[in-house]
């Protein structure tokens, strides 16, 4: 199978996104902007969807669920295979792509955040969704189908706090905002700094 000819359009060329029309010298708040456009664009079905990878590298694709001067936040199962793999290696990448804005935002280490707002977030969810989460021990075989639909009803009965889900908080030392053009002369600027005590600094790249 070959692919070669598949191409699309993606933005025109008086739709650039030059260091001229960077609106924010601070990366969050130049991606809350993005995220924002990208929430209203009715051709975005969910986007908070950013691909995790972790380890040798191992990606998924898991939701943000917050963002703050502690960095991009989600929730997870610790005993996970991606919970393990952070437990050893905290250092991760996320991604995040809105192909019908023909963006991406991406180069972001992942610190655990406070237990009680990991409970907090898994208490607002729906109790199927708990439930659910409770009983799965994630990426873990399933031999029999039947038995965990049995621990669903068994746990809907008796469900009660459970220990292993935890949250992320993902501190990027990079940010690089990538908008893609027709002309494949694509805009990417990165927002980067050498160590935590430093502020970020922002530069073009090259295509």
């Amino acid at each position: 199978m070959r692919s070669f000819s598949m191409r699309i359009p993606y933005r025109k060329e008086v739709d650039r996104f030059t260091d001229f029309s960077l609106k924010f010298k601070n990366p969050f708040l130049q991606f809350k902007q993005w995220f924002e456009e990208a929430v209203t664009c009715p051709d975005v079905f969910e986007a908070n969807a950013m691909v995790l990878s972790t380890g040798r590298p191992s990606s998924r694709f898991v939701l943000l669920k917050g963002l703050d001067e502690r960095g991009f936040q989600f929730f997870t199962n610790a005993s996970s295979q991606k919970g393990k793999e952070m437990e050893t290696n905290k250092h991760v990448s996320l991604l995040f792509y809105w192909e019908p804005l023909k963006r991406q935002v991406g180069r972001l280490v992942a610190t655990l955040l406070p237990e009680e707002e990991a409970v907090s977030y898994f208490s607002s969810r729906p109790k199927s969704s708990q439930i659910a989460a409770f009983v799965s021990d994630q990426s873990a075989p399933v031999w029999l189908w039947i038995f965990f639909f049995q621990s669903v009803a068994i746990f809907d009965m008796i469900f009660g706090h459970f220990s292993c889900r935890v949250g992320y908080s993902v501190m990027p030392d990079s940010v690089e905002f990538w908008q893609g053009q027709t002309n494949r002369l694509h805009d990417r600027i990165l927002f980067f700094r050498p160590n935590s005590s430093t502020p970020m600094s922002e530069f073009r790249l090259a295509p």
